[in-house]
């Protein structure tokens, strides 16, 4: 009798600790259960921020129009809109043009004519950008992002009266501020580029414009300690525009291609050649070349007169290895062209460059260089294009155009 107490007993515990052990496991199951719902839930929540995000992003120029229509009292009609991001990176600082919209604003109130060159038609080009400071220092960014094209008359800045001042990128980064982003931080505002009806028909034609992108600056209120290199941003202002960006991104980005003087039509191209000469302290690599043909614009065809049977464009780009003391200047840098197997020569257009004064390859850094040509397209054709070129490049130069490598120069032949 005893021992069926036992046993029993053992059957009862052993049915306890089964039924312990089942409900340990369900309440650890309903624990993961509940970790599961609530990681959905937050990827639920935060995929529900994101879309609101975006709705918000893309209400928010319908926000902005309706804004001006009713400040202006003009009628508006969206033409043209381009949501593809463009970033240029000043060093650890960024600047992003995020997204853009061109708007008609017709028969608006006269009191606005001004900005429009006096006419009371136009269009208005709304922008939206991002400055972002990824370095652990504050920086200083002016956003001068004007706007030019070719036959432009003036510079195309901001309009604080269109739209509410609190949205505008010019009014955040200001001297109210002292243009201040702090490390880490990021600045989002929009841009109001007004246009009277002569320049909107003008642009329309050319189908982009450019946006000029200045650097960051290290220290407040100076100008002494640039971060980065100016850029562009190129903004299509209808299908035509969009087409051209688009095959304008295959073309070297000198002054032709980037400030829209013209079309260009690829003839010939070589590319990773990796040909490298020293010049002093300075490694010299011919990375490749561009021969194209070149149509001007009518606003640039006068500046191209000399050329009566057609122009050809040879742009050569070579990276700089700067291994000396001093920082090489782009701009004053010159390079001859021997055509002909050697029996004629030209020099580089600068004309045809972007560099600006401040534009540097540090000691210690690498860069891009840029040299461009222009031919003759007919004796291109008839004599030069089978027979050798030959380019001569330097000396180097600093920022007061002192030749720094001793009237020195290395010569490249081009491959065929």
């Amino acid at each position: 009798m005893f021992k069926k107490i036992i046993s029993l007993l053992s059957v009862v515990m052993v049915a306890a600790l089964m039924i312990a052990g089942c409900g340990q496991n369900d309440k650890a199951n309903t624990k993961e259960n509940k970790a599961e719902k609530t990681d959905a839930a937050k990827e639920k929540e935060s995929e529900a921020k994101n879309s609101e995000a975006t709705e918000a992003n893309s209400n928010d120029y319908s926000k902005l129009i309706s804004y001006m229509e009713k400040e202006t009292e003009g009628k508006t009609k969206v033409l043209y809109e381009n949501k593809e991001p463009q970033v240029h990176k000043l060093k650890d600082v960024s600047v992003s043009l995020d997204s853009y919209t061109l708007v008609q604003l017709n028969d608006f109130h006269s009191d606005f004519s001004i900005p429009f060159g006096d006419q009371t038609n136009g269009g208005v080009i709304l922008a939206h950008y991002t400055v972002k400071n990824n370095s652990n220092k504050d920086v200083y960014y002016m956003p001068s992002l004007d706007i030019s094209f070719t036959g432009a008359q003036k510079a195309y800045s901001n309009d604080r009266d269109l739209i509410p001042e609190e949205d505008q990128l010019p009014v955040k980064l200001s001297p109210d501020n002292d243009y201040l982003v702090k490390a880490g931080e990021t600045v989002s505002g929009y841009v109001a580029y007004p246009f009277g009806q002569d320049d909107l028909t003008k642009i329309l034609g050319l189908s982009t414009v450019s946006v000029e992108v200045p650097e960051a600056q290290a220290n407040k209120g100076k100008f002494d300690a640039p971060i980065g290199s100016p850029g562009k941003f190129s903004l299509s202002l209808n299908k035509q525009g969009s087409e051209k960006v688009a095959a304008d991104k295959t073309f070297y980005q000198d002054k032709a291609t980037v400030d829209n003087l013209g079309e260009k039509k690829m003839l010939k191209e070589k590319s990773n050649i990796n040909q490298s000469q020293k010049l002093e302290k300075v490694n010299i690599t011919l990375d490749g070349y561009q021969f194209t043909e070149f149509t001007p614009n009518s606003v640039e065809a006068p500046r191209f007169n000399n050329f009566k049977n057609g122009i050809v464009l040879l742009t050569m780009k070579f990276k700089l290895d700067n291994k000396g003391s001093e920082d090489i200047a782009l701009s004053p840098i010159s390079s001859t062209l021997k055509l002909n197997d050697g029996a004629e020569y030209t020099l580089n257009e600068g004309m045809l460059l972007n560099y600006g004064y401040n534009e540097m390859i540090k000691s210690g850094t690498s860069g891009e260089l840029l040299q461009v040509f222009t031919l003759d397209k007919e004796q291109y054709e008839k004599i030069w294009k089978n027979k050798s070129f030959e380019v001569e490049i330097g000396p180097m130069r600093n920022k007061e155009a002192k030749d720094i490598s001793k009237g020195k120069k290395v010569k490249f032949v081009l491959p065929k």
